[in-house]
Protein backbone atom coordinates (compact mmCIF):
# COMPACT_ATOMS: atom_id res chain seq x y z
CA UNK A 1 0.00 0.00 0.00
CA UNK A 2 1.31 3.14 -1.24
CA UNK A 3 1.59 5.94 1.86
CA UNK A 4 -0.37 8.90 1.06
CA UNK A 5 1.01 12.69 1.08
CA UNK A 6 -0.65 14.92 4.11
CA UNK A 7 -1.53 18.45 4.15
CA UNK A 8 -2.89 20.91 6.80
CA UNK A 9 -5.91 22.45 4.09
CA UNK A 10 -7.85 24.99 6.67
CA UNK A 11 -6.85 26.38 9.90
CA UNK A 12 -8.53 28.51 12.87
CA UNK A 13 -7.95 29.97 16.22
CA UNK A 14 -10.17 31.49 18.88
CA UNK A 15 -9.22 33.57 22.18
CA UNK A 16 -11.64 34.64 25.04
CA UNK A 17 -12.21 38.53 24.28
CA UNK A 18 -11.39 39.27 28.59
CA UNK A 19 -8.05 40.42 28.76
CA UNK A 20 -5.69 40.47 31.79
CA UNK A 21 -2.51 42.89 31.02
CA UNK A 22 0.35 43.11 33.43
CA UNK A 23 -1.15 46.53 34.34
CA UNK A 24 -3.90 44.54 35.71
CA UNK A 25 -1.73 42.21 37.62
CA UNK A 26 0.18 45.08 39.06
CA UNK A 27 -2.18 46.81 40.40
CA UNK A 28 -3.98 43.42 42.04
CA UNK A 29 -0.52 42.03 42.92
CA UNK A 30 2.27 44.36 43.03
CA UNK A 31 4.19 43.15 40.78
CA UNK A 32 5.35 45.65 38.15
CA UNK A 33 4.87 45.10 34.26
CA UNK A 34 8.36 45.45 33.48
CA UNK A 35 9.28 43.02 35.90
CA UNK A 36 6.86 40.39 34.34
CA UNK A 37 8.16 41.41 30.67
CA UNK A 38 11.77 41.15 31.47
CA UNK A 39 10.80 37.64 32.61
CA UNK A 40 8.36 36.61 30.39
CA UNK A 41 8.20 38.59 27.49
CA UNK A 42 4.50 38.57 28.16
CA UNK A 43 2.70 41.64 27.94
CA UNK A 44 -0.95 40.27 28.12
CA UNK A 45 -2.93 37.50 28.32
CA UNK A 46 -6.83 36.29 27.33
CA UNK A 47 -9.00 34.30 30.13
CA UNK A 48 -12.04 32.76 29.82
CA UNK A 49 -15.06 34.04 31.87
CA UNK A 50 -16.21 31.77 35.09
CA UNK A 51 -18.71 30.41 32.53
CA UNK A 52 -16.42 29.69 29.54
CA UNK A 53 -15.09 26.10 29.55
CA UNK A 54 -11.98 24.37 26.85
CA UNK A 55 -15.01 23.55 24.55
CA UNK A 56 -16.29 26.72 23.70
CA UNK A 57 -12.87 27.76 22.81
CA UNK A 58 -12.18 24.40 20.74
CA UNK A 59 -15.42 24.85 18.95
CA UNK A 60 -15.34 28.51 17.06
CA UNK A 61 -11.58 27.75 16.18
CA UNK A 62 -12.84 24.36 14.45
CA UNK A 63 -15.66 25.69 12.94
CA UNK A 64 -13.00 28.26 11.62
CA UNK A 65 -10.78 25.62 10.10
CA UNK A 66 -13.61 23.88 8.32
CA UNK A 67 -14.63 26.08 7.07
CA UNK A 68 -11.15 26.92 5.36
CA UNK A 69 -10.90 23.93 4.41
CA UNK A 70 -14.66 23.93 2.30
CA UNK A 71 -15.31 21.23 4.84
CA UNK A 72 -18.87 20.35 6.44
CA UNK A 73 -18.84 18.88 9.95
CA UNK A 74 -20.82 15.67 8.82
CA UNK A 75 -17.91 14.76 6.65
CA UNK A 76 -15.54 15.13 9.71
CA UNK A 77 -13.66 11.08 10.02
CA UNK A 78 -11.92 11.79 13.55
CA UNK A 79 -11.32 14.43 16.36
CA UNK A 80 -8.39 14.67 17.85
CA UNK A 81 -8.17 17.34 20.87
CA UNK A 82 -5.14 18.02 22.76
CA UNK A 83 -5.96 19.54 26.35
CA UNK A 84 -5.13 19.03 29.54
CA UNK A 85 -7.95 20.92 30.98
CA UNK A 86 -11.21 18.89 29.31
CA UNK A 87 -14.06 20.15 30.11
CA UNK A 88 -14.68 17.12 32.02
CA UNK A 89 -12.92 13.94 33.39
CA UNK A 90 -15.24 12.25 31.24
CA UNK A 91 -16.51 12.56 28.66
CA UNK A 92 -13.46 13.60 26.89
CA UNK A 93 -13.27 16.72 25.46
CA UNK A 94 -13.39 15.56 21.31
CA UNK A 95 -16.43 14.14 22.01
CA UNK A 96 -18.29 17.16 23.76
CA UNK A 97 -16.66 18.93 20.62
CA UNK A 98 -17.84 16.67 18.38
CA UNK A 99 -21.28 16.57 19.28
CA UNK A 100 -21.23 20.71 19.16
CA UNK A 101 -19.95 20.80 15.99
CA UNK A 102 -22.30 18.23 14.83
CA UNK A 103 -19.42 15.91 13.18
CA UNK A 104 -22.02 12.86 13.19
CA UNK A 105 -20.18 10.58 11.56
CA UNK A 106 -17.02 11.59 13.30
CA UNK A 107 -14.93 9.07 15.88
CA UNK A 108 -13.35 12.00 19.06
CA UNK A 109 -10.79 11.77 21.43
CA UNK A 110 -8.52 13.15 23.71
CA UNK A 111 -4.72 13.51 23.73
CA UNK A 112 -2.46 15.21 26.85
CA UNK A 113 0.67 15.49 26.18
CA UNK A 114 0.81 18.67 28.18
CA UNK A 115 2.01 22.07 26.35
CA UNK A 116 3.50 19.42 23.69
CA UNK A 117 0.15 18.01 23.11
CA UNK A 118 -0.88 19.78 19.54
CA UNK A 119 2.45 18.53 17.99
CA UNK A 120 1.56 14.60 18.76
CA UNK A 121 -2.04 15.21 18.04
CA UNK A 122 -0.58 16.39 14.78
CA UNK A 123 1.39 13.42 14.55
CA UNK A 124 -1.25 11.02 15.36
CA UNK A 125 -4.09 12.69 12.87
CA UNK A 126 -0.99 12.89 10.23
CA UNK A 127 -1.05 9.00 10.40
CA UNK A 128 -4.28 8.44 10.31
CA UNK A 129 -4.87 10.47 7.25
CA UNK A 130 -0.86 8.97 5.29
CA UNK A 131 -2.32 5.32 5.97
CA UNK A 132 -5.30 6.01 4.30
CA UNK A 133 -8.18 4.96 6.83
CA UNK A 134 -9.46 8.41 6.71
CA UNK A 135 -9.49 11.38 4.18
CA UNK A 136 -10.28 14.26 6.94
CA UNK A 137 -9.23 14.77 10.22
CA UNK A 138 -9.83 17.44 12.66
CA UNK A 139 -6.83 18.44 14.94
CA UNK A 140 -7.51 20.80 17.51
CA UNK A 141 -5.19 22.24 20.43
CA UNK A 142 -7.03 23.89 23.37
CA UNK A 143 -6.32 24.75 27.01
CA UNK A 144 -8.39 26.87 29.92
CA UNK A 145 -5.18 27.38 32.31
CA UNK A 146 -6.64 30.17 33.90
CA UNK A 147 -8.95 27.89 35.70
CA UNK A 148 -6.31 26.19 37.36
CA UNK A 149 -3.53 28.95 37.79
CA UNK A 150 -2.72 30.38 41.76
CA UNK A 151 -2.96 34.41 40.02
CA UNK A 152 -0.93 35.40 43.59
CA UNK A 153 2.22 33.17 42.31
CA UNK A 154 4.14 35.10 39.74
CA UNK A 155 5.39 32.17 37.78
CA UNK A 156 1.73 31.73 36.61
CA UNK A 157 1.75 35.11 35.44
CA UNK A 158 2.52 34.08 31.74
CA UNK A 159 -0.02 31.84 31.58
CA UNK A 160 -3.28 32.35 28.89
CA UNK A 161 -6.39 30.58 27.75
CA UNK A 162 -6.73 29.49 23.76
CA UNK A 163 -7.64 27.45 20.81
CA UNK A 164 -6.24 26.15 17.65
CA UNK A 165 -7.53 23.84 15.15
CA UNK A 166 -6.50 22.63 11.28
CA UNK A 167 -7.76 20.05 8.97
CA UNK A 168 -5.34 17.19 7.62
CA UNK A 169 -6.27 15.88 4.16
CA UNK A 170 -3.91 13.76 1.99
CA UNK A 171 -2.63 16.41 -1.06
CA UNK A 172 -0.63 15.77 -4.35
CA UNK A 173 2.54 13.84 -4.09
CA UNK A 174 4.87 17.26 -4.91
CA UNK A 175 3.37 19.32 -2.32
CA UNK A 176 5.17 17.66 0.45
CA UNK A 177 2.89 18.41 3.52
CA UNK A 178 3.39 16.96 6.43
CA UNK A 179 7.32 15.21 6.33
CA UNK A 180 7.65 13.90 9.27
CA UNK A 181 7.78 14.35 13.61
CA UNK A 182 9.99 13.31 16.74
CA UNK A 183 8.22 12.96 19.63
CA UNK A 184 10.02 12.39 23.40
CA UNK A 185 9.12 11.63 26.88
CA UNK A 186 11.30 11.33 30.27
CA UNK A 187 8.25 10.27 32.93
CA UNK A 188 11.12 10.32 35.44
CA UNK A 189 11.25 14.16 36.11
CA UNK A 190 7.18 14.64 35.70
CA UNK A 191 7.77 16.03 39.11
CA UNK A 192 8.99 19.40 38.26
CA UNK A 193 6.40 20.12 36.47
CA UNK A 194 2.62 18.86 37.53
CA UNK A 195 -0.79 19.44 38.88
CA UNK A 196 -0.52 16.93 42.26
CA UNK A 197 -4.23 16.23 43.06
CA UNK A 198 -7.63 15.80 41.22
CA UNK A 199 -6.25 12.14 39.14
CA UNK A 200 -7.19 8.80 40.81
CA UNK A 201 -3.48 9.00 43.13
CA UNK A 202 -4.78 11.57 44.86
CA UNK A 203 -8.62 12.44 44.19
CA UNK A 204 -10.51 15.89 45.05
CA UNK A 205 -11.11 15.99 48.89
CA UNK A 206 -11.31 19.00 51.39
CA UNK A 207 -7.66 17.85 52.12
CA UNK A 208 -6.46 18.06 49.20
CA UNK A 209 -8.42 21.94 48.32
CA UNK A 210 -7.18 23.05 51.50
CA UNK A 211 -3.33 22.37 50.51
CA UNK A 212 -4.17 24.06 47.22
CA UNK A 213 -2.99 20.73 45.60
CA UNK A 214 -5.19 21.50 42.70
CA UNK A 215 -2.98 24.70 41.82
CA UNK A 216 0.28 23.34 39.36
CA UNK A 217 3.50 22.74 40.71
CA UNK A 218 6.61 23.86 38.74
CA UNK A 219 10.14 24.10 39.49
CA UNK A 220 11.10 27.34 37.49
CA UNK A 221 14.82 26.75 37.21
CA UNK A 222 14.43 22.85 36.10
CA UNK A 223 11.67 23.34 33.51
CA UNK A 224 13.52 26.68 31.87
CA UNK A 225 16.37 24.15 31.59
CA UNK A 226 14.65 21.57 30.28
CA UNK A 227 12.93 23.70 27.73
CA UNK A 228 15.76 25.09 26.04
CA UNK A 229 17.49 21.54 25.86
CA UNK A 230 14.30 20.34 24.41
CA UNK A 231 13.96 22.62 21.65
CA UNK A 232 17.03 22.35 20.50
CA UNK A 233 17.25 18.54 20.84
CA UNK A 234 13.69 18.25 18.88
CA UNK A 235 14.36 20.62 16.28
CA UNK A 236 18.23 19.01 15.59
CA UNK A 237 16.68 15.48 15.62
CA UNK A 238 13.44 16.11 13.59
CA UNK A 239 15.40 17.87 10.80
CA UNK A 240 17.82 14.80 10.92
CA UNK A 241 14.72 12.79 10.09
CA UNK A 242 14.90 14.48 6.56
CA UNK A 243 16.86 15.88 3.81
CA UNK A 244 16.60 19.04 5.27
CA UNK A 245 19.15 21.27 7.03
CA UNK A 246 18.64 24.05 9.23
CA UNK A 247 19.84 26.76 6.81
CA UNK A 248 16.49 25.21 4.45
CA UNK A 249 14.21 25.92 7.27
CA UNK A 250 11.86 29.85 6.39
CA UNK A 251 10.19 29.95 9.76
CA UNK A 252 10.42 27.97 13.10
CA UNK A 253 6.89 28.09 15.12
CA UNK A 254 7.78 27.48 18.75
CA UNK A 255 5.84 26.61 21.71
CA UNK A 256 5.61 29.97 23.09
CA UNK A 257 6.68 28.97 26.94
CA UNK A 258 9.16 32.12 27.62
CA UNK A 259 10.58 34.62 25.45
CA UNK A 260 13.84 34.51 27.18
CA UNK A 261 14.63 30.77 25.09
CA UNK A 262 14.53 31.68 21.79
CA UNK A 263 17.45 34.07 21.51
CA UNK A 264 20.23 31.45 23.38
CA UNK A 265 18.70 28.19 20.96
CA UNK A 266 18.98 30.42 17.90
CA UNK A 267 22.71 31.24 19.16
CA UNK A 268 23.20 27.43 19.40
CA UNK A 269 21.54 26.42 16.14
CA UNK A 270 23.63 29.22 14.69
CA UNK A 271 20.67 30.74 13.27
CA UNK A 272 19.00 34.38 13.64
CA UNK A 273 16.54 34.68 16.24
CA UNK A 274 14.12 36.23 13.56
CA UNK A 275 13.32 32.57 12.29
CA UNK A 276 11.21 32.03 15.16
CA UNK A 277 7.47 33.16 15.09
CA UNK A 278 6.58 35.05 18.45
CA UNK A 279 3.99 35.61 19.91
CA UNK A 280 4.07 35.38 23.34
CA UNK A 281 3.04 39.05 24.60
CA UNK A 282 -0.06 39.23 22.71
CA UNK A 283 -1.41 35.32 24.47
CA UNK A 284 0.79 34.67 26.77
CA UNK A 285 1.60 30.54 27.05
CA UNK A 286 -1.87 28.77 26.09
CA UNK A 287 -0.26 25.39 26.83
CA UNK A 288 -1.50 23.02 23.30
CA UNK A 289 -2.76 26.26 21.79
CA UNK A 290 0.38 27.38 21.96
CA UNK A 291 1.28 26.24 18.78
CA UNK A 292 -1.81 26.38 16.38
CA UNK A 293 -2.18 30.00 17.35
CA UNK A 294 1.36 30.90 16.11
CA UNK A 295 0.64 29.05 13.06
CA UNK A 296 -2.42 30.91 12.21
CA UNK A 297 -0.94 34.11 13.21
CA UNK A 298 2.02 33.58 10.98
CA UNK A 299 -0.17 33.17 7.88
CA UNK A 300 -2.41 36.07 8.57
CA UNK A 301 0.40 38.09 9.34
CA UNK A 302 1.99 37.05 6.50
CA UNK A 303 4.97 35.47 7.81
CA UNK A 304 4.26 32.10 6.55
CA UNK A 305 3.05 31.19 2.83
CA UNK A 306 2.61 28.08 0.72
CA UNK A 307 5.64 26.33 -0.11
CA UNK A 308 7.74 27.89 3.04
CA UNK A 309 9.61 25.01 4.40
CA UNK A 310 8.37 24.96 9.14
CA UNK A 311 9.41 23.38 12.21
CA UNK A 312 7.15 23.10 14.58
CA UNK A 313 8.51 22.25 18.23
CA UNK A 314 6.96 22.09 21.48
CA UNK A 315 7.22 21.43 24.93
CA UNK A 316 5.46 20.39 28.36
CA UNK A 317 4.86 18.27 31.36
CA UNK A 318 5.54 14.55 31.47
CA UNK A 319 7.88 15.30 30.62
CA UNK A 320 7.30 15.78 27.25
CA UNK A 321 8.92 17.79 24.15
CA UNK A 322 7.94 17.12 20.07
CA UNK A 323 9.15 18.71 16.74
CA UNK A 324 7.40 18.69 13.17
CA UNK A 325 9.08 19.33 9.87
CA UNK A 326 6.06 20.63 7.06
CA UNK A 327 6.41 22.09 3.61
CA UNK A 328 3.22 24.57 3.95
CA UNK A 329 0.40 24.41 1.52
CA UNK A 330 -2.43 26.20 2.84
CA UNK A 331 -2.96 29.62 1.28
CA UNK A 332 -6.01 31.77 2.73
CA UNK A 333 -8.56 33.39 1.23
CA UNK A 334 -8.69 36.32 3.69
CA UNK A 335 -6.52 38.36 5.74
CA UNK A 336 -9.32 38.15 9.00
CA UNK A 337 -8.06 38.04 12.55
CA UNK A 338 -9.15 35.80 15.00
CA UNK A 339 -12.43 35.57 16.27
CA UNK A 340 -13.76 36.46 19.61
CA UNK A 341 -17.40 36.06 20.95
Amino acid sequence: MKLRTVGITGIGAHVPEQILSNADLEQRHHVSDQWIRRRTGVVERRICTREQATSDLAVPAARQALAAAGLRPEEVQFIITATMTPDHLWPSAGSTIQGRLGAVNAGACDLNAACSGFVYALAVGTQLVRSGLYDNVLVIGADVISKFVDWTDPKTYLFGDGAGAVVLQPIADREEGLIDFMLGSDGSRGDILQLPAGGSRRPSSHETLDQGLHRPVMDGYDTFEFAATAVMDSIEKVLARTSYSIEDVDLIVPHQANQRLFRPVAKWLGISVDKFFVNIERYGNTVAASVPIGLYEAVHRKRLKKGDLVVLTAFGAGLTWAGAVLRWTYSPNDGHEILHP
